[in-house]
């Protein structure tokens, strides 16, 4: 029995728009009613508040069979985390920190089993083979592991072709609020230069024949991205849409409860009664 198939590489290899929620409260509750959504992957943030491996454990268990597939970001610098991640049985990794081409052969080397590659074998004993019941996992990992690599940076995006040419990176990331704050636009991701910088860099990453990402949280931005070929596209995140609805709650709730308070007030016997006597 071979590994798992993975369909987010497959798509993304078939240039297929795959839509998907980053995941930045660490709950596994909230991560199965994400992945039950309607996206076709759910990103958890191993980066941002360096995430442990037991938790990524259970946000996997909560994601798995609810139709999304499991993404996690790791740093390039935590190949240890990294290992552990896919011994956990996620095939799609996005690795930040990375700027140059060796940087990112590294990350590819420590994703796959020997010859080509550096990672540690303990097929008898990982998640990722089911504790060694899908027998030739190890003969078949290395083909259904998909690289995404992070540009955060100036000298990435200065890079963003010769990184995007490495062999065995799947698809190429652009980090909009990054480059931005490098580039001297914090905050501006939608400014003339900074649309330019990025459209540039998507076109650059589709010659080499890899799937350019982008995450953004403004609905008017995802058509354009769309529309420029991103095909790993996020649209949103966990945290920022509880944070709006529960707001936007408490703001139609207070409404409605003071438009009851003057419709009360306006039936109040006594003070029909005291309006009477003037």
């Amino acid at each position: 029995m071979p590994a798992p198939h993975n369909v987010v590489k497959s798509a993304l290899a078939e240039a297929k728009v795959q839509i998907g929620l980053w995941l930045a409260l660490g709950n596994p509750t909230t991560a199965a009613i994400a992945a039950g959504a309607g996206y076709d992957w759910c990103l958890i943030d191993g980066d941002h508040g360096r995430t442990a491996v037991l938790n990524v454990l259970e946000q996997v268990r909560a994601i798995d069979g609810q139709g999304a597939a499991p993404v996690v970001r790791i740093s390039a610098d935590a190949q240890g985390l990294m290992q552990d991640v896919l011994d956990l049985g996620v095939q799609t990794l996005l690795v930040s920190g990375v700027e140059t081409e060796a940087d990112v052969n590294a990350v590819v080397q420590a994703t796959r089993y020997p010859p080509t590659g550096t990672r540690t074998l303990s097929e008898l004993t990982m998640r990722a083979s089911n504790y060694g019941a899908i027998e030739d996992y190890a003969a078949t990992a290395n083909d259904q592991i998909c690289v995404l690599i992070q540009v955060s940076s100036r000298t990435g995006l200065e890079n963003v072709s010769a990184l995007a040419e490495v062999a065995g990176v799947d698809g190429v990331f652009l980090s909009a609020s990054d480059l931005c704050a490098s580039l001297g636009h914090l905050g501006q991701p939608e400014c003339p230069e900074m649309v330019g910088v990025i459209e540039d860099a998507i076109d650059k990453i589709k010659l080499a024949g890899k799937a350019p990402g982008i995450v953004t949280f403004k609905s008017d931005a995802l058509k354009r991205y769309a529309d420029r070929g991103v095909t790993f596209l996020g649209v949103g995140g966990d945290a920022t849409t509880y944070a709006k609805a529960v707001r936007d709650l408490a703001t139609s709730a207070a409404a409605v409860v003071q438009r009851g308070a003057e419709v009360v007030q306006l039936h109040d016997p006594n003070r029909t009664k005291t309006n009477r006597s003037n």
